[in-house]
């Protein structure tokens, strides 16, 4: 769906161990679609993938592995400038994966790093049901002042409002919140919440996987149960369940 996240993959320092942890914690698959010299797998819940696993790419080593988000868009080229008349910031691109996604990696003005993509494969991918164990659940942007940023993402994207602290829509369902970010963060990011059945039983996985739980369990309103975590490699994540 135009203007919706629709796809995510982590940036990483070790490849096997994070393959190996968010099998354990998630309960996902795992497919090696390398190619071209490009190491590049997928996670999968049965046969439909729902997140990627790369490397850093050459020339990038953040402090710590990166989870991003991908925004289907119309028109790689031009919602890039778009974002950087908006007073957002281009990384990287617009590039291409011959026939599989043009894309651009890119930041919103106040520095969370997103990515804007079109898919160049026919038909829609797979979607799975709303809440299915293993798909991204909730999206949460930690904002030096988030009223500004909704602006931003509103002009670009069309989101709107469906609560005081929720944005986005896909259909009539909020896809994501909004929030000013703890003075201790370095920057503005995003988060990413993955399905699972019960949080008390993930929050036990991620830490018998070698994980750390930052906070949580703690129930958020709609009755949901979340906890935020890092994985061994330091990668910031998110868990979302219906039920402890």
């Amino acid at each position: 769906m135009p203007n919706n996240f629709f796809w995510y993959d982590l940036a990483t320092s070790d490849i096997e161990a994070a393959r190996k942890f968010y099998c354990d914690v998630v309960g996902w698959s795992y497919q090696d679609n390398s190619q071209g010299g490009q190491s590049y797998g997928i996670f999968k819940v049965g046969d439909a993938g729902v997140a990627g696993l790369m490397p850093f790419p050459d020339g990038m080593a953040p402090p710590h592995p990166v989870w991003n988000g991908y925004i289907a868009v119309e028109d790689v080229d031009t919602m890039a400038r778009r974002i950087q008349e908006a007073g957002g910031t281009v990384h990287r691109g617009p590039m291409e994966v011959p026939g599989v996604i043009r894309f651009a990696v890119v930041a919103d003005p106040q520095g969370a790093v997103f990515i804007i993509a079109k898919g160049l494969q026919a038909g829609p991918m797979p979607q799975l049901p709303v809440g299915t164990p293993g798909t991204i659940g909730w999206r949460e942007l930690f904002a030096a002042d988030w009223e500004k940023n909704f602006a931003f993402y509103a002009k670009l994207f069309g989101w709107t409002k469906a609560e005081a602290h929720n944005m986005g829509e896909a259909g009539d369902a909020p896809i994501g919140g909004m929030m000013n970010k703890h003075s201790a963060m370095p920057q503005s990011w995003w988060n990413y919440y993955i399905n699972v059945d019960g949080i008390d039983a993930a929050r036990a996985r991620v830490e018998k996987a070698g994980g750390s739980v930052k906070m949580g369990p703690m129930e958020v309103p709609g009755g949901q149960w979340i906890v935020q975590a890092q994985d061994p490699q330091g990668g910031f994540f998110a868990l979302v369940a219906l039920k402890r």
